[in-house]
């Protein structure tokens, strides 16, 4: 897969195509993405960058530096409550870090904890309560 800078979206409640949101400060792939229903912020990347990203959900434009992962990686998994944002292990080679943000303010990822074992591709699920 290419990486892009691009992002787009669309509405949900009629049917078109996706429209131009704004651009990534970096052309990344394979990123995992958490959002507190304003802002969105996206992490991780193939090759391994540790760039954090974030943008405004409810008006276009680009996104604006956020902060650093610990490590980079890709095939991660992410998850969020609506409050924190979750990074799990992933990678090629594979690392064992899991991160997470506060969404709500921006700053370095910090460590949540490591996992078992290193972790390829990992998958995750997240609930609000």
């Amino acid at each position: 897969m290419a990486s892009i800078n691009v992002m787009e979206y669309l509405t949900i409640a009629s049917l078109g195509n996706a429209s131009d949101f704004g651009d990534l400060q970096v052309a990344l792939g394979y990123r995992g993405g958490n959002t507190d229903g304003s802002r969105g912020v996206f992490a991780g990347d193939a090759s391994r960058n540790v760039t954090i990203d974030y943008i405004n959900i409810t008006s276009l434009g680009n996104a604006t530096d956020f902060g650093d992962m610990s490590a980079g990686r890709s095939g991660k998994a992410s998850v969020g409550n609506g409050t924190r944002g979750v990074w799990g292990p992933g990678g090629n080679p594979p690392v064992n870090n899991i991160d997470y943000i506060t969404i709500a303010t921006t700053g370095d990822a910090t460590d949540f904890g490591d996992a078992t074992s290193t972790q390829h591709q990992t998958m995750a699920s997240s609930g609000d309560a």
